[in-house]
């Protein structure tokens, strides 16, 4: 699972430019199964997506065809980590604890 930040690189002006095409790349992704969950940070100066189902290479390309992406309005730190432990509705995505 990955859970994705990304912070806003351009005025505000641009990022809204870009808000409803990156919104409806979001639910691209929630009806794909890969996003779920997401939101803006506070203050507003970017957002937080968390990731499951795919492998370092599959976020990344899919980070590339956000809108904020192409755009150049957004830079992303992207971590990787082991859901040993979710809530029931996540359940899915657990993974095995590492010995």
């Amino acid at each position: 699972m990955f859970v994705v930040t990304l912070s806003y690189t351009a005025p505000m002006e641009q990022v809204d430019a870009l808000l409803l095409e990156h919104r409806a790349w979001l639910d691209e992704q929630y009806r794909k199964g890969v996003m779920l969950a997401s939101g803006v940070k506070v203050p507003r100066t970017g957002g937080v997506l968390l990731v499951g189902g795919l492998d370092r290479a599959g976020v990344d390309q899919l980070l590339a065809e956000d809108p904020f992406a192409k755009g150049g309005v957004a830079a992303y730190d992207v971590v990787e980590f082991t859901a040993t432990k979710t809530a029931d509705c996540l359940a899915a995505y657990r993974e095995p604890q590492a010995s």
